[in-house]
C-alpha cells in the first residue's frame, strides 16, 4: 500500500499551485480534485481489506461468545443447549451485521473524501488569480486533510462498536427464546471509557420485559424503572458498552416488581422445593 505520504505530497502540490497562482480555472481546480481523490483511494485501505477486518472483528466476537458460550455469563440460569437451538439465528445475526457495517464503512470513507474535496474546493476558490502569500500553509494542509488523517481512527471505532452491537443482539435473541423476564442494566466501567450520564444513572436499575411468560400470567409488573423496551438499548448508542444482565425466575426479581399473584407463586415454589 502506498504511504501516507502520497496523499500529503498531493495535497501539498494542490495548495502550492493555488498558493503560487491562485483560482484560476474550474479545469484546474477539477483536476486536482481528481489528483486528490486518487492519491485518497491510493493510500486508504481498500473497501476490501476493511470489509475482511470486519469479517475478522466480529467473527472473533461471534467463536467468543457464541461458540465458547460467553454470552451465557449473562443469562444466569440458562442451559447451553438453548444456545445451541438459536444458533442458526445467531448466525444471521452476524451475518446480517457485517453488511451493515460494510455499508457504514464505505458510507463513512466516501464522506471523509467528499469532505475534503469540499475544504479544498472552499479554500482553493477564495485564493485570486495571481496567488496570495498565505504563511500559514501547514494551517491550510492540516485543516484540508483532517477528514482522511482521521478516518482510521474512526474505522477502527466502527469495528469496534459493531462488535458491542453484534453481542448485544446476540444476546437479545438468546433472552427472547430463553424467556426472560427482567433485564438489570450494566454500566461497564473501564479506564478511558466516558459512559453517557444517563446510561451510569441507569446502572444496576431493573426492568420488566413486556410480554414475558411471567407477566402474562399476572405474577410480575414493571417498577420505577418501566420496560427494558421503553429505553434506548445496550450498544444502540455509538460506543455504548452497556449490557443486560438477564433475569429468568421471581426469585432473582425485586420484592416490588412481583405481584400478589406472583409472590404466591413463589411461595408455592419455596415449599416445593422444602418438600423435595
Amino acid at each position: 500500500m502506498p504511504s501516507r505520504d502520497d496523499l500529503y505530497s498531493t495535497i501539498t502540490d494542490a495548495i502550492n499551485d493555488f498558493v503560487e497562482n491562485g483560482f484560476t480555472s474550474a479545469e484546474r481546480l477539477a483536476y486536482w480534485q481528481r489528483k486528490i481523490k486518487d492519491a485518497a483511494n491510493r493510500t486508504l485501505k481498500t473497501q476490501a481489506q476493511m470489509e475482511q477486518m470486519l469479517r475478522d472483528v466480529l467473527a472473533a466476537s461471534y467463536r467468543r461468545y457464541v461458540d465458547r458460550g460467553e454470552i451465557l455469563k449473562f443469562h444466569q440460569g440458562v442451559k447451553r443447549f438453548t444456545l445451541d437451538m438459536v444458533k442458526p439465528q445467531l448466525r444471521a445475526e452476524l451475518d446480517r451485521r457485517i453488511l451493515a457495517s460494510a455499508d457504514l464503512i464505505k458510507l463513512n470513507r466516501d464522506q471523509a473524501i467528499a469532505k475534503t474535496l469540499r475544504r479544498f474546493s472552499g479554500w482553493s476558490t477564495s485564493i485570486p488569480k495571481g496567488g496570495t502569500d498565505v504563511a500559514q500553509r501547514a494551517k491550510v494542509k492540516e485543516g484540508i486533510r483532517k477528514p482522511l488523517v482521521s478516518l482510521p481512527f474512526e474505522e477502527r471505532r466502527v469495528l469496534i462498536d459493531q462488535g458491542h452491537k453484534l453481542v448485544a443482539s446476540i444476546s437479545d435473541i438468546v433472552a427472547k427464546d430463553g424467556g426472560a423476564i427482567a433485564a438489570v442494566w450494566e454500566h461497564v466501567h473501564q479506564a478511558g471509557y466516558d459512559g453517557r450520564p444517563e446510561h451510569i444513572a441507569r446502572d444496576r436499575h431493573v426492568f420488566l420485559v413486556k410480554d414475558s411468560w411471567a407477566h402474562q400470567k399476572g405474577f410480575v409488573k414493571p417498577g420505577n424503572d418501566g420496560y427494558t423496551d421503553e429505553v434506548d438499548q445496550p450498544a444502540q448508542k455509538i460506543n455504548c458498552r452497556c449490557r443486560w444482565r438477564w433475569v429468568y425466575n421471581l426469585r432473582s426479581v425485586p420484592a416490588g416488581m412481583l405481584t400478589k399473584k406472583g409472590e404466591l407463586a413463589l411461595a408455592e415454589a419455596r415449599e416445593k422445593l422444602n418438600a423435595a
